[in-house]
């Protein structure tokens, strides 16, 4: 405010080399910056070297008094240019680090042509991350990014191959790889659950350590890390951590105690500063320098830890850390926080069966809010509020502090409540918060019930929570019921259902056991009909090889056989006496009697033919010279 100095860095550098001591910091600068210094008793001209004691017994001597170095300065055409402010970047490519040093007055694409250079890499192809503020483009001023001395940086070649090494590959995949980071913090005892990417560094992991604890990066004490990890800017995928998961304790290093002069100086301090940009001082932690540290008091008296971070992109790790600082704020005592996305929360408060749906409560939280403390202390952790709430709702939280997490809340608002809530929660003033709205899930839509402001007492809070369940119970009955009609109409339909599907089903076991008898027949009738077929044609070619039938005046002696057949028909033939037994069998055969199916028995004496040897002759059976023959069916 004074200097016109925007750069942190710079100015922590001056108040360095001045021994902390702000009114000699500023008067040392101004001959520099503009070239003169406005006193109470006129202007005076000042030359000499910007940072060097002269310049500071020249500055001490030409002001009257200290007040005067606060006085605004009055620009003159005669101002002395700033030398530029170098940066120094260390970029590392797979198995490979580059250090560059620029000027803040360069580009990202200067970068680029530095790197292009030496890892002979076209400048076209390359990626440039681990920017702090998000992805940059290459026109992008340096300056703008309002980037500390040091910085580390890493290069991503996705449209180039893979290296041949395998340590290469392993590298690039461990850069992209998610690590898990159990951080336990040793005075509260409170874990910490965090997810980093490899190509993180050590110092953004104590950063974040420092928002969640509030202890700051040069007071951390820490136990657990690899004895690799020897460097702040090192990257978790080369810090030799276990994968995925790795456990880590911190604490607060021990200080000495100060004196109370000191610490009346530091507060006085802290009075001088304190109406200069807060934002630079946000950002004082980029240079390895805290937030209210800087003049020796704890960083709690000038700021507290953010609710919700801001641009969240997960919503359930929102929460988790919403619920973590706020109980670290006003106890563990506190209504139980639905964590996961707002949709999640309706999910599991409207959309499950009547009985055991419940109301939404939304709690939106503004730190700048002057009834917020009162409210969360007295009120949202009074012990009636929350078992009211744990038994009857689902409670879920947002941090309407940051701008980025509003603009995200009225969008959510407007896409579930409609455009007139949204505009009612948008025209809320900051001392109106915290709000405490109360949704009830109906079938096509959701109704707010009730907006409570900051400013109530317990017995109101808890009376307006118990006429929104009142409303509820009302609508619940009438769920419940129409669920149970539905229910109970369901069920008869599935009852009929099954009956005509089980009907179904015994009618196509019917059917498909006819077809299965029906086809059972068919190949039974076709077995039977080509065993009938066969025995024909054996029967004809038997009765084709038949030896002719002997006349009755042949001169050879001739045998007469009667054959009678089991339905008491009879047959004759004569035969040679010397022809064998077997044409015997080949005639009757011949007709439809095989003798493998029939016994051919002979009279006096009763004997069995077919047991004899079908190769002797009718003479040597003793079938000469005539015979009667039964045919019997063997069993």
């Amino acid at each position: 405010a004074c200097t016109g100095i925007e750069n942190i860095d710079e100015a922590i550098t001056l108040l360095e080399q001045n021994n902390w001591d702000l009114v000699a910091a500023i008067n040392g600068v101004i001959p520099q910056e503009n070239g003169i210094l406005q006193s109470e008793y006129g202007v005076e001209t000042l030359h000499g070297p910007a940072y060097g004691p002269s310049s500071h017994s020249a500055a001490a001597s030409s002001a009257p008094s200290s007040s005067s170095a606060f006085r605004h300065v009055v620009p003159s055409r005669q101002i002395v240019e700033r030398q530029p402010r170098m940066l120094d970047f260390r970029v590392e490519y797979r198995d490979r680090n580059v250090d560059v040093v620029l000027e803040d007055s360069s580009t990202v694409g200067d970068i680029k042509h530095i790197l292009e250079n030496e890892l002979q890499i076209p400048a076209s192809k390359m990626l440039l991350k681990g920017w702090k503020t998000g992805d940059v483009d290459d026109s992008t001023v340096l300056k703008s990014l309002h980037l500390p001395k040091n910085n580390s940086l890493y290069v991503l070649t996705p449209d180039l191959p893979p290296p041949s090494s395998s340590h290469s590959g392993a590298l690039q995949e461990s850069l992209n790889q998610n690590f898990m980071l159990i951080v336990t913090h040793r005075e509260v005892q409170r874990e910490y659950n965090l997810n980093f990417l490899g190509s993180s560094t050590i110092q953004e992991v104590k950063r974040n350590v420092y928002d969640l604890t509030s202890i700051p990066v040069r007071h951390q004490l820490w136990e657990g890390w690899p004895s690799s990890a020897t460097d702040d800017s090192m990257t978790l995928a080369v810090s030799g951590l276990t994968f995925p998961c790795h456990r880590l304790t911190v604490g607060r290093r021990s200080s000495p105690v100060q004196t109370r002069e000191q610490s009346e100086e530091q507060c006085t301090d802290v009075h001088m500063v304190s109406d200069s940009d807060g934002d630079d001082f946000e950002d004082a932690t980029e240079f390895g320098v805290d937030d209210g540290e800087m003049f020796g008091v704890a960083s709690s008296a000038l700021r507290k830890s953010p609710m919700m971070p801001e641009n969240a992109e997960n919503e359930g790790d929102a929460l988790l850390q919403f619920t973590a600082e706020f109980s670290s704020r006003y106890g563990d005592c506190h209504p139980v926080y639905f964590i996961g996305s707002l949709e999640a929360a309706f999910q599991e408060a409207f959309y499950g069966k009547a009985r055991d749906r419940k109301l939404l409560a939304i709690y939106l939280h503004h730190d700048e809010s002057v009834l917020t403390n009162v409210f969360c202390s007295q009120m949202l952790c009074a012990e009636s509020i929350v078992s009211y709430l744990s038994q009857n709702f689902i409670t879920w939280a947002w941090d309407m502090t940051k701008e980025a997490n509003r603009a995200r809340f009225l969008t959510m608002c407007t896409r579930h409540f409609g455009s007139v809530v949204a505009q009612t929660i948008r025209t809320q003033k900051t001392d109106q918060f915290p709000l405490f709205l109360i949704i009830m899930g109906k079938r096509s839509s959701n109704e707010v019930l009730n907006v409570i402001q900051g400013n109530t007492t317990v017995d109101e809070l808890m009376m307006r929570l118990m006429a929104a369940m009142e409303i509820f119970s009302a609508q619940q009955q009438e769920d419940i019921k129409d669920e149970d009609e539905r229910e109970a109409r369901e069920n008869v339909k599935r009852e009929q259902d099954e009956a005509y599907r089980i009907s179904l089903e015994a009618d196509r076991a019917k059917r498909e056991a006819q077809e299965r008898e029906m086809a059972e027949q068919f190949r039974l009738e076709q077995i039977r009909k080509e065993q009938e077929e066969e025995r024909e044609a054996i029967r004809l070619s038997l009765e084709q090889s038949l030896p002719p039938e002997p006349k009755e005046e042949s001169t050879e002696s001739v045998s007469k056989l009667r054959i009678r057949t089991p339905s008491g028909e009879f047959f004759e033939r004569r035969f040679l006496a010397s022809s064998k037994l077997q044409v015997v069998f080949d005639f009757v055969a011949s007709k439809g009697y095989p003798w493998e199916e029939y016994k051919l028995l002979g009279t006096f004496p009763r004997r069995d033919v077919t047991q004899l040897d079908p190769n002797k002759s009718l003479l040597e059976v003793k079938l000469y010279p005539q015979e009667t023959l039964f045919l019997e069916a063997k069993e």
